[in-house]
């Protein structure tokens, strides 16, 4: 119940700053400042948790004190995700049925990439994703889409991830209005309270990181991505980014939306752009 309740109302400070990194200079003309919501999305966290390392908001909940961190190091020795890297590795170099393989969809053969994605494709005017650009490849080369939230594409995000860890995410905002909105929706999503909790994701990643909600702690929201794929003990099984974006919505009884639609991917942007400068850690592995 006391864990609840800190999810339920937070403290007033943190609502208070919740409500300003909403509305982060926001001018009369309503200018969207991707500089200026970074600079105060992170100057947030670095205050909230001082004792903290800016690289190691990475690292999700184990970030948040020095038991967590080494069970997270324990961990490690001995991942979870293991499985999923192996047949990463062997799924992106396996050719398709044409002779091609991933690495001729990708820039750098699709290694060390994981950081440059999400972007903002001037073209279609939308925000892509990794996983998105992957089923994008594999349809461009006559075979079937996978699933966006686990299986195959948790095992090549999982790969993929790996071989950029510790490479800074590195998110771009072109100067195109298309680019401000979709950067400007994302935000708006992120803070915006929904579903019968009406909870919305800054409730749980800005209000109330390092707080129990039964048995998880929640993660803070400056690098929530950096870790992504992450292998969850609740799901026995790999997760994508938009495996964790529809659970967090059904967790708080609202509708899931499809996976890759406009405003998940538009969150992604957000997210991520908020996160640059912060190292790729993925695939990870929480409660």
């Amino acid at each position: 119940m006391k864990a609840r309740s800190a999810i339920l109302f937070g403290s007033a400070l943190a609502a208070l700053v919740v409500g300003a990194l909403a509305s982060t200079h926001v001018t009369a003309a309503d200018k969207v400042d991707p500089a200026a919501d970074i600079k105060a999305f992170q100057n947030f966290f670095f205050q909230k948790f001082p004792n903290v390392k800016h690289e190691d908001f990475a690292n999700g909940p184990y970030s948040m004190n020095e038991d967590m961190k080494r069970q997270w190091q324990e961990k490690e020795e001995f991942p979870p995700y293991e499985f999923a890297l192996d047949a990463g590795k062997e799924m992106f170099a396996t050719p398709f049925k044409n002779g091609k393989t991933y690495a001729d969809c990708f820039p750098d053969g699709g290694i060390g990439i994981r950081q440059n994605y999400p972007y903002f494709d001037e073209k279609e005017g939308k925000v892509v994703t990794l996983e998105l650009a992957l089923n994008r490849c594999r349809e461009a080369n006559g075979e079937a889409p996978y699933s966006y939230v686990k299986d195959e594409m948790a095992s090549l995000t999982a790969y993929m991830a790996y071989t950029s860890r510790g490479k800074l995410m590195d998110i771009k905002i072109p100067d195109d209005p298309r680019a401000l909105a979709a950067f400007e929706n994302g935000k708006r999503y992120f803070y915006t309270r929904r579903g019968q909790m009406n909870f919305s994701c800054a409730s749980c990643h800005v209000q109330s990181p390092g707080e129990r909600i039964r048995a998880e702690v929640l993660a803070p929201a400056l690098g929530i991505l950096n870790a992504m794929p992450i292998y969850r003990s609740e799901w026995s099984s790999m997760g994508t980014t938009s495996r964790r974006f529809v659970t967090c919505n059904s967790q708080t009884r609202a509708v899931p939306l499809e996976p890759q639609s406009d405003e998940y991917r538009d969150v992604e942007y957000f997210l991520s752009y908020v996160a640059n400068g912060l190292p790729i850690s993925g695939p990870g592995a929480r409660p």
